[in-house]
C-alpha cells in the first residue's frame, strides 16, 4: 500500500471512531506502529486530525466522544497507574461515587480489594468489576443506558442521587483544562456527572496527561470544585500538559503524580515512617510511587499543629492527621522545595 492510500484509510477511520489507537490503525493499514507513528505526524502537520499519546483524534478541543473501545486502548498504562494511586486514597468503610469511564473502570478493579465499601455508580463497567467483590455493596442509579459507554443518563439517573451524600466522587472526562475544569463532550453524561458532583464532600478527577488542556464542550466539574487531580508525570515534550498542571495547581488544586519516582518521604519524611516530611509517599495497590505535589499558589499544605505531638511525624505534626493548613506565604521544608523545583522543571519542558 502506497504511503497516501495508508494515510487514507487512517484519515477515514479516524473520522469514523474519533479516536484510534496506533495499534489498531497498523493492524488494519498491516504495517508497524512506527509507520503508522509517522503518517499520524504528517497528518497531523495538515491540520488533518490530532495526535494522543497512544493514537490519533478528531482535530481540536471540542471533538465529538470516541467510543469504549477505542478509548479502552488508549493511554492504557497511564490509566493503570492512576487507578493504583487512586484506589490508595479510599479507606475501609467509605461510602463514594464512581462515574463512568475507562479510568474508574480500572479504579474499580482496584476497590474490589478494599472491604466494606459503598460505591454508587451509574456505569455498568464499574459495577461489573465490583460485582463479586467481598463485602462491597454497589448501589446503581437508575436511567437510560447510553451503549457507547455503557452508562445509564438522563433524569431517571439524576433523580436516584437527589438527596444522596457521599464522602467522595472519583470522575474522568474527555477534557480538563484550569480555565474551565472537566468536561466531556456528551450532554447527557455532563448532567449525571454533575449530579454525582452535588453529592460528594470531595470531587477527585482521574485524568490522564493526554486530556490535559483539551476543552470539550459540556463543562462537568468547575475548577474551584475539584479538591485533587490523580495524573501521570507528562512526557518532557507535553509542554501543554505540564503548563496545565502549573494552571490548574495555581487554583489550588491538589496535585497527585502517579508512577513519578522519588526519594521524597523514604526515612525520616515518610508519610507512613517517623519522620515529619510534608505529603510523604506511600506505596498504593500495585507498588507504585504515591506524590503529592505542592506547588505556588498551593492551599491545601499541611504543617505542625499546635498541642501534643506537633513535633515531626507525630498527631499535629507534618506528615501527621492533625496538621493545619498553611498559606502560600509560609515558609518551606527541604521536601517541599524539591517537589516544587520537580514541577517547574516539568514547565520547562
Amino acid at each position: 500500500m502506497f504511503a497516501a492510500e495508508r494515510r487514507q484509510l487512517i484519515l477515514e477511520m479516524v473520522r469514523a471512531n474519533g479516536a484510534v489507537s496506533l495499534r489498531e490503525l497498523a493492524r488494519v493499514v498491516q504495517t508497524s506502529e512506527v509507520t503508522v507513528r509517522r503518517d499520524v505526524r504528517a497528518l497531523e502537520a495538515e491540520g488533518l486530525l490530532d495526535r494522543r499519546h497512544g493514537g490519533a483524534v478528531l482535530p481540536g478541543g471540542f471533538t465529538r466522544e470516541s467510543g469504549f473501545p477505542q478509548k479502552s486502548h488508549l493511554a492504557t498504562a497511564e490509566k493503570t497507574a492512576i487507578a493504583d494511586l487512586a484506589a490508595s486514597f479510599v479507606e475501609e468503610g467509605e461510602a463514594i461515587v464512581v462515574g463512568a469511564g475507562t479510568t474508574t473502570q480500572e479504579l474499580a478493579r482496584r476497590l474490589a480489594r478494599i472491604p466494606g465499601l459503598t460505591v454508587v455508580t451509574n456505569s455498568l463497567l464499574v459495577a461489573q468489576a465490583l460485582a463479586h467483590a467481598n463485602r462491597v455493596e454497589v448501589v446503581m442509579t437508575g436511567g437510560t443506558l447510553r451503549g457507547s459507554n455503557y452508562a445509564l443518563v438522563g433524569s431517571g439517573a439524576e433523580q436516584s442521587l437527589q438527596g444522596l451524600r457521599v464522602t467522595r466522587a472519583f470522575l474522568s472526562g474527555s477534557g480538563l483544562t484550569a480555565e474551565r475544569g472537566l468536561s466531556t463532550s456528551n450532554m447527557l453524561s455532563s448532567s449525571v456527572d454533575r449530579a454525582l458532583v452535588q453529592a460528594a464532600a470531595e470531587v477527585v478527577v482521574l485524568a490522564d496527561h493526554t486530556k490535559l488542556g483539551t476543552d470539550t464542550m459540556f463543562q462537568t466539574v468547575p475548577t474551584d470544585l475539584i479538591s485533587r487531580l490523580v495524573t501521570d508525570e507528562p512526557p518532557a515534550h507535553a509542554d501543554r500538559a505540564g503548563a496545565e498542571l502549573q494552571a490548574l495547581a495555581d487554583q489550588g488544586v491538589r496535585l497527585s503524580v502517579a508512577g513519578a519516582a522519588t526519594a521524597a518521604g523514604a526515612g525520616a519524611g515518610g508519610a507512613d515512617g517517623a519522620g515529619g516530611g510534608v505529603g510523604g509517599d506511600v506505596l498504593p495497590p500495585g507498588g507504585r510511587t504515591r506524590r503529592d505535589v505542592p506547588l505556588p499558589g498551593q492551599r491545601r499544605t499541611h504543617v505542625a499543629g499546635p498541642g501534643p505531638g506537633a513535633g515531626p511525624g507525630g498527631p499535629g505534626g507534618p506528615g501527621g492527621p492533625g496538621g493545619q493548613l498553611r498559606s502560600a506565604g509560609a515558609p518551606l521544608g527541604a521536601q517541599e522545595t524539591g517537589e516544587r523545583a520537580r514541577v517547574a522543571d516539568l514547565r520547562r519542558r
